[in-house]
């Protein structure tokens, strides 16, 4: 059986999502000579040329800032058979022993199961708050106008085209089962209701940061990944922060090991890793 003969797995929505972080064995690098390092830099820039050419692959290359990892991949695509076959390639993309795996994480584009459905913004919004009638010029225009919003939220979260905005943040995270602080014995109503005040919060930081919820649940570790991109630190800090005063994380929220990286050029980047 070729590749081409693969039975493709793609999911009935949204993409597959890999965050790949590697160490660089710069003992090993050290003993190639320069053509052998000149090949290697090239075999990696034409592989991340053909990931980025792939129809609906979007790949992000970063330094790694601190010891947890030296460089980072996070790939998107619709097929896990070609997320998997970028994964081993860009693995081996420098040579055999030269970038060792720190962390990876798998998980997909999804829509929140809270997200606000026509029928909820038309009784709770356009008729409980604002007092529209339904049928009245007013309230077809105002839910003409929730329908454009939620087609490009929608389109946002399941096929997502991410910013080269320098800073980029990913972290796991999962939500409590303990004792009282059980999330999942929370009625649906109770857990929209705590989603909707985090997601006020998300939404006062909008064009500072990008996030990207994935979902992970029987995929990995944690239940969802969470990847934020900005231009600045300190937003990447203040939006963590506030968000942890929130009763969503206060109280029910787990999460894993913060990684930080920075997008780079390829030619800085290798500069950057000293290759």
């Amino acid at each position: 059986m070729t590749e081409s003969e693969v039975t493709p797995v793609v999911p009935r929505e949204g993409w597959h999502v890999m965050h790949l972080f590697y160490h660089v064995d710069h003992a090993q690098w050290a003993l190639l000579g320069d053509d052998e390092k000149r090949q290697a830099k090239t075999r990696l820039t034409e592989l991340v040329q053909e990931i980025r050419a792939t129809p609906d692959t979007h790949l992000l290359i970063f330094s790694v800032v601190s010891p947890k990892a030296d460089l980072g991949f996070m790939l998107l695509t619709p097929d896990l058979q070609v997320a998997n076959t970028y994964e081993k390639l860009l693995g081996l993309s420098l040579g055999p022993e030269m970038l060792t795996p720190a962390y990876s994480y798998l998980s997909q584009t999804e829509s929140s199961e809270y997200t606000t459905s026509r029928e909820q913004y038309a009784a709770e919004t356009l008729v409980g708050e604002k007092g529209l009638a339904e049928g009245a010029p007013e309230y077809e225009t105002a839910l003409k106008e929730f329908d454009t919003r939620m087609e490009h939220y929608l389109k946002h979260r399941l096929y997502p085209v991410l910013p080269d905005w320098p800073v980029i943040c990913f972290y796991p995270m999962s939500k409590r089962r303990s004792g009282n602080d059980n999330w999942y014995s929370l009625s649906y109503d109770q857990r929209r209701d705590l989603m909707s005040g985090h997601a006020r919060v998300g939404r006062a930081y909008s064009g500072r940061i990008l996030q990207l919820i994935t979902g992970s649940t029987g995929l990995d570790e944690y239940e969802w990944g969470v990847t934020l991109l900005a231009k600045d630190t300190i937003d990447i800090k203040a939006i963590v922060y506030e968000m942890r005063f929130d009763e969503v994380s206060a109280r029910y929220a787990e999460f894993g090991d913060f990684y930080i990286g920075l997008q780079l050029p390829l030619d800085v980047l290798f500069r950057r890793l000293c290759l």
